[in-house]
């Protein structure tokens, strides 16, 4: 039984293995994304964080999902060169995975089980729900898909400082 995300070994956008271990002593906000969604803008936003708080501990980890409106259709390099060229996107994007059902990557039970949605779900709603992390792996929130990014500094802010 996993004790923190620690524990998850997920691959990266260009197919790597990466140990979210390799994230201890950071804050991390980790966002399922869409390329095609309404939502989609919130890159830039995300992106906006990133760079603001980078240096202070802060990482995004972007999950690209396909399981919502058909919304994120391509494949890994397509969907890489799309949030670099329209959002700047320079925080770390992985493969695409499931959020929701029998295939649901591990690292996302795990977050599900640890932060329920409204009412008790763990069931994503929709692209763009964003967990929060602290420093210790633990996770702090769940956040639904229509939060700003921005609606969530202060939250980091108190889990950087």
């Amino acid at each position: 039984m996993p004790t923190s995300i620690y524990d998850f070994t997920v691959t990266n956008i260009q197919g790597q293995p990466i140990s979210l271990a390799n994230y201890q002593d950071k804050v991390l906000l980790i966002v399922n994304t869409a390329s095609e969604c309404g939502l989609t803008s919130q890159y830039k936003a995300l992106e906006m964080l990133y760079q603001q708080y980078q240096s202070q501990g802060l990482v995004i980890l972007g999950f690209p999902c396909n399981q919502f409106g058909a919304q994120e259709k391509g494949d890994s390099k397509e969907i890489s060169t799309f949030c670099e060229l329209n959002f700047g996107v320079t925080f770390p994007l992985f493969e695409k995975i499931a959020v929701n059902g029998d295939n649901t990557a591990p690292l996302y039970q795990y977050l599900k089980s640890e932060a329920k949605g409204v009412f008790g779900s763990e069931k994503i709603k929709w692209n763009f729900t964003k967990f929060l992390v602290n420093k210790q792996g633990q996770v702090q929130q769940r956040f639904a898909p229509t939060t700003k990014p921005n609606a969530i500094e202060k939250d980091i802010l108190k889990l950087l400082s």
